[in-house]
């Protein structure tokens, strides 16, 4: 019947579209809820940050060429940043887990130890730092590939959190 789809995507969509047409309230199918555009629905795909997340570089560099209308250069440019910024924040993830440890340490013993604890502490510290010199870094390198009109549309999307630094 549907030779070219996997069985799952066949199944999901036979109970979405069956769901919504026996008329009981299973939450799936469409809806007239879910025909309305809801900006939270893309800026779900950032909440882990401009160029981090799950998804990588891609989605948001779809959304910002198609917002701010960027030539094939401006796309190359942009995603040379984005992927720069991912990976100081996959850094800052690591950085984060092995603070989580170093605490963890410094609570497991008979005694606190202290010193261990500022060594998290400050480890935490130096990654935020460098995670928060990369984000402006990637700034200055995003304003100087914008154009004057892209720059208040891009500046827009972060007031709006559609996208978040």
């Amino acid at each position: 019947m549907y030779p070219s789809l996997h069985p799952s995507i066949i199944d999901r969509w036979k109970r979405a579209h069956l769901g919504s047409a026996c008329g009981v309230p299973l939450g799936c199918g469409p809806s007239a809820e879910s025909e309305t555009y809801d900006p939270s629905v893309i800026a779900a795909e950032f909440t882990e940050g401009l160029g981090g997340g799950a998804f990588g570089v891609k989605r948001p560099l779809r959304l910002l060429a198609h917002k701010l209308g960027l030539s094939e250069a401006q796309v190359a440019e942009m995603a040379r940043i984005l992927n720069d910024l991912k990976t100081e924040r996959a850094q800052a993830a690591v950085d984060d887990r092995r603070t989580l440890t170093t605490f963890a340490d410094a609570l497991a013993g008979e005694a606190f130890d202290e010193a261990l604890a500022k060594q998290g502490a400050e480890l935490r510290r130096k990654g935020a730092e460098r995670l928060g010199e990369a984000v402006l870094k990637a700034l200055g390198r995003i304003h100087k590939v914008l154009d004057a009109e892209q720059r208040e549309r891009f500046a827009y999307l972060i007031r709006t959190g559609t996208l978040v630094l």
